[in-house]
């Protein structure tokens, strides 16, 4: 694809952790200007994370952003003006007690965390700080106790943390549920969602919604979970520190999230515009 194709994206779909973050969690005050540039032109920026609505909130408001937010990999699109979401895919509780009791006979020690919509729910805590949970750094439990009372009805998304290895495993066991969708973004932690739950499924909802085509779509991520909405997007783009099968999928390699790549590859795109 040429640079030149560039300048008919009408909307831009980003990644935060490892993508639009730097290092430090913060934004960039280069990636901010850039982003408040692209809404002036009426770019839509639109955030996708695996992040639940409170862990995003805070920069979705340092952005003066007016845009639904994909967040849970999918399963929840919520539009933070009015505290509520636009669409809710969840997973059946009877699947996500079954996934939680087969991890658990393999990894007894493994950690569960289940979101509900904008609330968390776990049976114990554990060494949360040696898997790096962004989320948990600022906030607390909705619950902590037995998930079998809590776990009544649907989920938005089940998360499985523990060791790399035991992850590996579980990912490879439950590869072929069909039941499930699995998104991973760290070696430490295994995302469960519904079936066809990804960020290409909320980012095909967004856009329809604010009436883009696929092929007026721009993507930008890092990680394994961030495939599905480059699959869909008609450009991609990948930081350079991205996962190698992200590198070797996308159209476009940016530098790295501490070099102000989100911010590089706007300005590449709006350049493109006032040049057409």
């Amino acid at each position: 694809m040429t640079v030149s194709g560039l300048a008919a994206i009408q909307l831009v779909a980003i990644d935060l952790d490892g993508t639009l973050l730097d290092s430090h969690k913060t934004i960039s005050p280069r990636c901010v200007q850039a982003i408040a540039v692209a809404q002036t032109t009426g770019m839509h920026i639109v955030i996708a994370s695996a992040r639940p609505p409170r862990s995003v909130r805070k920069f979705y408001r340092q952005l003066q952003l007016t845009t639904p937010q994909i967040n849970y990999n999918g399963a929840l699109i919520w539009h933070e003006p009015t505290q509520q979401h636009l669409l809710h895919a969840p997973l059946a509780a009877t699947i996500a007690l079954d996934m939680i009791q087969q991890a658990r006979q393999r990894f007894p020690e493994l950690l569960v965390s289940v979101e509900t919509l904008d609330r968390w729910y776990t049976d114990h805590l554990g060494p949360l700080a040696d898997f790096e949970l962004e989320t948990a750094k600022e906030f607390t439990p909705d619950y902590i106790g037995p998930l079998d009372p809590v776990i009544t009805e649907p989920i938005t998304k089940l998360m499985l943390m523990g060791d790399d290895t035991w992850i590996d495993t579980l990912e490879i066991a439950f590869r072929d549920y069909t039941q499930v969708a699995l998104a991973r973004s760290d070696g430490h932690m295994l995302q469960l969602m519904a079936p066809q739950v990804s960020k290409g499924s909320g980012l095909a909802w967004v856009a329809d919604n604010l009436g883009v085509p696929a092929d007026a779509c721009a993507a930008i991520g890092d990680a394994a979970n961030d495939l599905p909405m480059l699959q869909w997007a008609g450009h991609t783009f990948a930081v350079a520190n991205a996962w190698p099968q992200v590198r070797d999928y996308v159209q476009h390699i940016l530098p790295s999230n501490d070099d102000d790549g989100v911010a590089q590859g706007l300005e590449m795109m709006l350049a493109a515009r006032e040049n057409a």
